[in-house]
């Protein structure tokens, strides 16, 4: 690669702007007290002392590659912590404000509005922007006109047209936009902009099935808008051609039970990946536009067994696929799309957890495949794939990351559950594996909707690795890591699988020699927090402590209530209590909220958020009193036997309605205080400040 060719790849990292604020401490209470604050008085300075340490190592970590820059065809564009800006590349890269998130707060409101993406028109003559609320559960697109100047020398970028509820959205041509709304939860009804047709709105599709979820996305050489309906587990693709974007959508394949596909383009045929291969899996198969349902599928690629494969991008005539070898290992297998065949595999480094491809932009090139990998202790590092070549090449500002890399050990572990099945555990330490005895360690599970553990990188984890902690991830069964059939075994009927894979996972690092009861902790979001909570049901000695943000742990109530909005979507994965009493028997027996009784508990802290929709507060809320009416019962029982301080149970309100978190004092915030409360309850000194040498 020329030095030039490494200049651009260098564009693209971004420096994210921070904006210096005093501490403000969330929002706490204890279960027993109700009084604000009074949950959290207890790690109060620690809490200070943290705060300092993870805004460091944030901003010490804010220069890492991302691919939040879009690059038009002469202007850059980039979000800032206020709006939107592009730089002009013809004119010494002079700065211009398109967009004022200032304009759209309310009086006398709370929150604020963030950027969540952005959309360039073919010509670059309109850019659509979506907004999210940070404490609401609303969304808006916002579209600016941002005329040439050689077209329209007196146009200055300015709004258009907003649109409310705006999920997803993709530029057909300069004046039309397809985009899907957002109603509550659900996502339904894709809709046509034409601007060419004074700004008039039709309806394009509708989905009636309640369970479906619908999103429009471009293929990866811009040539079809695809209309995505899934399903927990099943898929319908329709496609619309942007050189006739008023013609009637095409129909790929009809949905069929347990039937996935996601569908690219390439020369007037489509490239399908679907789980149409031996065991269900995925494999890679073609279609023609004029016959695309599954009787004509022919395929292209089937991968050897044990090797998964867990995305596809069409780069020329050249499907690059991300898989996952038998050893857990990412890596990239090319085929070719004219002779299908496989041309070779690279193995990527083997602390990779995480692969974000770069999204194809307006300027149309499409020979390379830029990338970024990364873990949740290893900051981002950019390459770039020539696959003609088979040729990786590294980015120069890679090196700066390099002696941090060179710190970090990842080793491969692997469990073996109740009924003997192998859980890969992977593990991220400083010390040598043989040195971890004594080492405090934090679990971290999640286990559901066939999704993949949250593997990217974290200053939270890099701050906790570099002041010796061992940090564990337990790929445990119904997430999406092993293969589909990972998830499809803890489905429903054998949803307490993933629990007892969670029990096998930590009893085998410490048979491993990491770590010990007192000194490990879990820590897990969402519906993570399920197989969390029963392993605190049924064995509450096994760690000293838990920390869970947004958490689901009313699995059997939430499924009995047909009126909440992810309760029919969901209950392909929980199963049906209501229409299938047996469903109800299983889940009775690893329900975190209804399995609670007296006994010695971790302590525990409880994030949640008091406009959650998803994992709502009042869950979290109940579920902090039942576990503190059980230890005080227990304690109360117990008296002569129970020496030791009951546990402490805090919960956590933070203000907004974000299922993930996009405010960074905020974040500060809770990892400061999660940090605070891991340290008080796992009885470990605060860390000494680092301490400059003198010159």
């Amino acid at each position: 690669m020329t030095t030039s060719h490494l200049h651009k790849l260098n564009q693209f990292f971004i420096r994210k702007h921070v904006i210096f604020k005093r501490l403000v401490l969330p929002r706490c209470y204890s279960s027993d007290n109700s009084c604000p604050t009074s949950g959290a008085e207890r790690y109060r300075d620690s809490q200070r002392h943290f705060s300092r340490r993870v805004r460091a190592t944030r901003l010490r970590f804010s220069a890492v590659p991302n691919y939040s820059r879009v690059y038009g065809r002469h202007h850059v564009y980039f979000i800032d912590t206020n709006g939107i800006y592009r730089i002009d590349q013809r004119r010494d890269n002079s700065l211009e404000k398109l967009l004022d998130l200032e304009r759209f707060l309310e009086k006398g409101g709370s929150g604020r509005w963030c950027v969540q993406r952005i959309r360039l028109s073919p010509q670059e003559t309109r850019v659509a922007v979506t907004l999210k609320h940070s404490h609401e559960e609303k969304q808006r697109c916002v579209i600016i006109s941002v005329a040439h100047e050689s077209l329209f020398p007196s146009v200055q970028p300015r709004v258009i047209f907003t649109l409310e509820k705006v999920f997803s959205f993709e530029w057909a041509t300069d004046d039309v936009l397809f985009y899907s709304t957002l109603d509550g939860l659900r996502s339904s009804s894709v809709f046509c902009l034409d601007f060419s047709k004074n700004g008039k709105i039709s309806s394009v599709f509708e989905e009636s099935k309640l369970d479906v979820f619908v999103e429009v996305a471009l293929t990866r050489d811009q040539k079809l808008l695809t209309i995505n309906s899934n399903s927990r587990s099943s898929s319908e693709v329709h496609v619309i051609d942007k050189e006739n974007p008023s013609h009637q959508p095409i129909l790929v394949q009809r949905r069929e039970p347990d039937l996935l596909y996601h569908v690219e383009h390439w020369k007037g045929s489509l490239i399908i990946l679907t789980n149409t291969g031996p065991g269900q899996e995925y494999q890679v198969v073609q279609a023609s536009l004029s016959k695309p349902s599954v009787d004509s599928w022919l395929p292209l690629f089937t991968p050897h067994p044990g090797f998964t494969i867990k995305d596809m991008d069409i780069i020329e005539d050249f499907g690059v696929l991300t898989t996952r070898t038998p050893s857990h290992h990412l890596g990239l297998t090319v085929i070719s799309l004219n002779k299908p065949d496989v041309l070779y595999f690279m193995e990527l480094p083997s602390w990779s957890c995480t692969f974000e491809p770069k999204k194809a932009d307006v300027r149309g090139k499409n020979n390379t495949l830029e990338f970024l990998i990364s873990s949740p202790v290893h900051p981002p590092n950019q390459f770039c794939l020539l696959p003609e070549e088979a040729l990786v090449l590294s980015a120069k500002d890679n090196k700066r990351y390099t002696d941090e890399l060179n710190a970090v050990i990842t080793s491969r572990l692997e469990a073996r559950s109740k009924d003997d099945t192998p859980v890969p555990i992977t593990l991220f330490h400083a010390a040598r594996l043989e040195a971890l005895k004594e080492a405090p360690m934090l679990v971290h599970v999640y286990g559901s909707y066939g999704r993949d553990l949250n593997m990217e990188f974290c200053p939270k984890k890099r701050l906790l690795l570099e002041l010796g902690w061992a940090l564990a991830f337990c790929h445990v069964r119904g997430g999406g890591e092993s293969a589909l059939y990972w998830h499809r075994q803890a489905r429903v009927e054998g949803k307490r699988k993933s629990v007892d894979d969670l029990v096998a996972c930590v009893q085998h690092l410490f048979s491993s020699g990491v770590s010990s009861s007192s000194l490990t902790a879990l820590t897990a979001r969402s519906a993570g927090a399920v197989p969390v909570g029963a392993l605190c049901n049924l064995h509450p000695h096994l760690v000293k402590a838990v920390t869970l943000q947004a958490p689901f742990l009313d699995v059997l109530g939430t499924m009995a209530d047909s009126d909440l909005p992810l309760t029919l979507e969901d209950r392909e994965e929980w199963g049906d209590p209501v229409g299938n009493p047996e469903h109800g028997r299983i889940i009775a027996t690893y329900c975190p909220l209804h399995n609670i009784t007296p006994q010695r508990y971790p302590s525990m802290l409880l994030t949640a958020y008091s406009a959650d929709s998803r994992a709502p507060l009042s869950g979290t809320v109940k579920y902090s009193e039942e576990i503190q009416k059980a230890v005080n019962s227990h304690f109360t029982l117990n008296q002569t036997s129970e020496r030791g301080r009951k546990p402490n149970i805090v919960l956590n309100v933070q203000p907004g309605a974000h299922h993930t978190q996009e405010d960074f004092d905020l974040t500060v915030n809770e990892d400061a205080l999660e940090l605070a409360f891991l340290y008080k309850e796992l009885g470990l000194d605060l860390p000494r400040p680092v301490r400059k040498k003198k010159r």
